[in-house]
């Protein structure tokens, strides 16, 4: 899409993705008590990566990000432990769907601003 809409597009997959974590943080939720279950999460990596500002000042250097779209991928967490080798942690589980969450609704708040301001910039009010 045009530039007036680049930083919208990149709050909407950011918020794609945090939509997607909290399904598979559900999931793990939900399978507490399944033996032998093995916890998932999404990796994000341009997420991560985005925090830190990486330049490429010389041409030996290895390129921060070597791919225009950023990757999420889905791992297994953990070993397995306890009783029926299942290593879903619900505490931690929980605390994740709630960074998930309020990440999720940021993002859909900044959204909202931003199109608050485009509508103003359109219309005048």
């Amino acid at each position: 899409m045009s530039e007036l809409f680049s930083h919208i597009d990149r709050l909407e997959e950011k918020a794609s993705y945090f939509l997607e974590r909290t399904k598979v943080i559900q999931s793990n939720i939900a399978n507490a008590d399944t033996p032998f279950y093995k916890p998932k999460d999404l990796v994000f990596e341009k997420v991560l990566t985005e925090q830190i500002k990486l330049k490429k000042t010389d041409p030996k250097h290895i390129d921060p990000f070597p791919e225009e779209r950023s990757s999420i991928k889905l791992v297994e967490q953990g070993k397995l432990t306890g009783y029926d080798q299942n290593q879903v942690n619900v505490e931690e589980e929980l605390a994740k769907l709630a960074e998930s969450s309020i990440m999720y609704k940021t993002l859909l708040e900044s959204m909202k601003k931003e199109m608050a301001k485009l509508k103003y910039a359109i219309t005048g009010r």
